[in-house]
């Protein structure tokens, strides 16, 4: 397992997912700038921010040197999965990427796009507006992953490693699109967002308190590797255990009471999410004239 360990930290910048990253945010950019030319209100500058701070969140985790430090630290290794799924996630979310990721590409993809949306997506879509199967997704991920057997088999493979990270994200997605898009999503009453980040923490929970708990090492793939902070990896993992703990707690908590404030406030109109609007606009008024030449 130690040449396991060798290799993987040896293994050059993923300069692969970098790029994709940079290019991701250059569509968005420049998609973002042609809406604003045509409709000025519909995404301010904020979600412009929001979008570029998460895709940074996402190359911390997945093509910074830092990412392989998770293979010396389970606290590093937990912090990352945080992070993906409680940080970049949610920014990428606010960001409303559909529209300006669309507007950003040449015309004939954003075609296939409104054909593909108009169809499949929608069906889909509808089989699958129910928060239950959000929150499922989130629980399984950080469940799934975590179980040993799961993890020594991510920890000994960059491809499977690749997909866990991947799963991590995409249940992150899903987890936080009914908190975020509640009009499009099928959520229920508001309020129930609130129970919904509530019992999200359940589980998160009692592996935290597992980890910390436990006093024994539940991850062999640690034994054998140079602990990062002087920390056996008994205290490694109790650190990693304490910190799931923690920041789910509040990152759970901050959205929740977010919502209770939303809720007692009188209605504001204009805060509501352009995620449905976005494509009747898109659909039903083109891009004009010196946009289309430009794409």
């Amino acid at each position: 397992m130690s040449e396991v360990h060798a290799h993987v930290q040896a293994r050059p910048l993923p300069l692969a997912t970098t790029l994709v990253l940079v290019v991701t945010a250059l569509v968005y950019v420049c998609g973002w700038l042609r809406v604003r030319n045509s409709f000025p209100n519909l995404i301010p500058a904020w979600r412009l921010a929001t979008f570029i701070s998460g895709l940074f969140s996402l190359w911390i985790c997945v093509a910074s040197p830092l990412a392989a430090l998770d293979h010396q630290s389970l606290t590093i290794h937990m912090a990352k999965h945080l992070l993906l799924m409680t940080v970049a996630a949610p920014l990428v979310l606010a960001g409303t990427p559909v529209l300006p990721l669309l507007y950003g590409l040449p015309r004939r993809f954003i075609q296939v796009e409104l054909l593909f949306g108009k169809r499949a997506v929608r069906w889909l879509g509808e089989r699958l507006k129910h928060p239950v199967l959000y929150w499922l997704a989130g629980t399984t991920a950080v469940i799934g992953w975590h179980l040993p057997v799961a993890f020594e088999l991510a920890m000994g493979s960059h491809w499977i490693h690749g997909v866990e990270d991947g799963c991590f994200l995409l249940a992150g997605l899903l987890f936080w699109w009914p908190v975020l898009q509640p009009s499009s999503s099928g959520a229920g009453p508001r309020w129930s967002m609130a129970l919904y980040l509530f019992l999200a923490t359940l589980p998160c929970d009692l592996l935290s308190a597992f980890l910390a708990f436990c006093n024994r090492p539940v991850y062999p793939c640690y034994l054998s590797t140079t602990q990062l902070f002087s920390l056996s990896p008994l205290q490694d993992q109790e650190c990693a255990g304490a910190l799931m703990w923690v920041w789910v707690t509040f990152a759970y908590l901050i959205p929740a009471v977010a919502i209770t404030m939303q809720i007692l406030s009188p209605p504001n109109k204009s805060s509501h999410e352009p995620a449905q609007l976005a494509w009747r606009l898109l659909a039903a008024q083109p891009l004009n004239g010196s946009e289309a030449e430009v794409i």
